[in-house]
């Protein structure tokens, strides 16, 4: 087996933009997730100083709502970030499974993020994109991934394509506008997460940039939120930063400020102890519980965080123009406009419909999440002829992934 950083690689977790995450073991057999940049990040002179400055903040960084950074190596080649393994499913995928969240749910969620972050930020930290598909729902409850490396790819892109780094729906106005980026936009994220977890999109649906220009210009819905948490909600959704409430507020309004501890005070008296009076013996008796909640259902396994997810099987269907591409495969779909890269696993998507134009020769592509987010992408075919390719192309390989949805 490969090693890399000492470290004893087992298998492939996931790949995305800023690399590949591996499964791999430390030499006492503890497992990490191991996340290894690209070639082409790690030959970027920017990239790397960010990278080094991030991930000392990032180890200072504790609580337990993150995946802890536990190693790293900011200066060979390749670089690698090596961080506690969480297993579990991504919040995206559970909702995938079992559906929208109550108010008990959306209010232990939303403490547990709130608190994630008020330790992120107290670091020098933005995590800068929050989503469903950065959260891991383990055992003991959610677990933030990412954070200390999105800054170190946010320059890069900045640099490289002038574009906002961050997933549109998730997205605060600040970062869609190009303006200075503060903890206040991971508090903008943590109100659309909760709005997908509750069921809902803040922005509705359409293409990334009607989301972006809907985050910044209009106001969101919060309809599926329940009703004792809307004002909550609307509040991390506020358009100016500065009105947003702080990680810590957050976690006051949800579970009431702390509350400072005090000695007890001893009884003027010494107290009486009866003496233990001996059982009484009776059959024994199964107790029988109130209530029995369901066996718990589980979601499907999802790829490890380390930036969007890229399909890494042999490619069933291409679809593109000048401009823009879609690809689907067994790992799920990519939409590409102009160079900017959307990509979605099966477990995360809820639907996928192919609009063809009713004049012309264009085609749509829109990708429908379980966790609310709507994603769309027009081609042009340019010739009728080839339009029809495309569609008899496509269709068969999205029926055969999307069956039973």
């Amino acid at each position: 087996m490969e090693r890399i950083g000492g470290y004893l690689v087992e298998r492939k977790l996931g790949e995305g933009g800023m690399g590949t995450v591996f499964l791999a073991r430390t030499r006492g057999g503890r497992a990490v997730a191991l996340k290894v940049a690209k070639a082409e990040l790690a030959a970027d002179p920017v990239f790397r100083e960010r990278f080094r400055s991030e991930v000392e903040a990032a180890r200072a960084v504790g609580g337990f709502h993150t995946a802890p950074v536990v190693d790293a190596d900011v200066d060979g080649d390749p670089l690698w970030l090596a961080t506690a393994y969480i297993p579990g499913p991504t919040l995206a995928a559970r909702l995938a499974a079992q559906g929208a969240m109550d108010e008990p749910q959306l209010r232990a969620l939303a403490a547990a993020l709130a608190e994630a972050l008020e330790s992120i930020h107290s670091c020098g930290l933005v995590h800068r994109d929050l989503k469903p598909g950065n959260i891991i729902m383990a055992e003991d409850g959610p677990r933030v991934l990412d954070f200390g490396i999105a800054r170190a790819v946010e320059s890069t892109r900045l640099t490289a394509t002038g574009t906002a780094f961050g997933t549109p729906g998730f997205l605060a106005p600040e970062q869609a506008l190009g303006n200075d980026v503060t903890g206040a936009a991971d508090v903008f994220a943590l109100g659309a997460v909760l709005v997908a977890a509750a069921g809902g999109s803040a922005w509705g649906e359409g293409t990334p940039m009607g989301l972006m220009y809907r985050s910044v210009h209009e106001p969101p819905n919060v309809s599926a939120v329940p009703a004792a948490l809307v004002d909550l909600v609307s509040a991390c959704l506020a358009k100016n930063p500065a009105d947003r409430p702080t990680p810590t507020a957050l976690l006051d309004r949800l579970t009431g400020p702390p509350q400072e501890q005090t000695p007890p005070t001893a009884p003027p008296y010494t107290p009486t102890v009866a003496a233990p009076t001996p059982p009484t013996p009776h059959p024994h008796v199964p107790a029988t519980p109130p209530y029995l909640p369901p066996p718990p259902v589980t979601a499907p396994p999802v790829a490890y965080g380390f930036g969007p997810p890229l399909p890494y099987g042999p490619p069933e269907a291409v679809l593109a123009d000048r401009e823009s591409r879609v690809v689907v495969n067994a790992t799920g779909v990519i939409l590409e406009v102009a160079g900017v890269a959307a990509d979605f696993e099966w477990a995360e998507i809820a639907g996928v419909v192919r609009t063809p134009s009713t004049l012309g020769s264009r085609l749509t592509v829109t990708v429908r999440l379980w966790d609310g987010g709507v994603y769309a992408c027009e081609l042009n075919a340019r010739r009728s002829a080839r339009l029809a390719e495309w569609i008899a192309h496509l269709d068969p390989v999205l029926g055969r992934y999307l069956a039973g949805r």
